[in-house]
């Protein structure tokens, strides 16, 4: 447990509607964030330490519903855990199309360097030589993605994915008009 004290996200809304997808049919608890919203919250997220904990403290102008006010840290967590969830199965399946193009790559590599030899053999002159030069540029060449994978691709993903999950622990505060401060929800269960 971080002894920082927690940074704020503050997100100022007319009515607590407009932090979800309103043309989601789920239930309160499953409901899409609003595009905006989520990008907001996420834009700010990303610019914290990785190391500080944060709060998110939505300033309403109209009060809900009560019964809408006890579900929003949940929803809000729950919409960022199913998030992480599928910012995982996608880095996962980079390394299984990483693993894929490795193998694809090695054995291209390794035929173009075959092929090279062979004509390497056949003959000591420039067609051999460019022939032997060009299948090896090329063999080394369909290496190019794997090694874009296994080096770069997989960097955004991760940080991605920890910053969902951060937000899927995060804890949210309604401010409603007229209060200095709610108190805050209670936290659910992590899914």
């Amino acid at each position: 447990m971080s002894s920082l004290r927690p940074a704020r996200i503050l997100l100022r809304l007319r009515e607590l509607a407009q932090l979800f997808n309103s043309m989601d049919p789920s239930p309160f608890l499953d409901r899409d964030l609003d595009g905006d919203a989520e990008e907001f919250i996420l834009s700010w997220a990303r610019e914290l330490p990785a190391g500080q904990p944060f709060e998110l403290d939505i300033h309403l102008a109209n009060s809900p519903p009560p019964d809408r006010i006890a579900g929003v840290e949940e929803a809000v967590q729950h919409y960022f855990a199913n998030r992480t969830l599928m910012k995982q199965r996608e880095f996962q399946q980079l390394m299984r199309r990483g693993r894929l193009s490795l193998i694809v790559g090695l054995l291209f590599l390794a035929l173009c360097l075959s092929l090279g030899q062979v004509a390497g053999r056949l003959g000591k002159n420039a067609s051999a030589d460019f022939i032997e030069a060009s299948l090896t540029i090329v063999g080394w060449v369909a290496m190019w993605r794997p090694l874009e994978i296994y080096l770069y691709d997989w960097w955004p993903l991760r940080a991605e994915r920890q910053v969902l999950a951060r937000l899927a622990r995060v804890k949210v505060k309604l401010v409603l008009p007229n209060l200095a401060s709610a108190p805050s929800v209670p936290k659910a269960a992590p899914p």
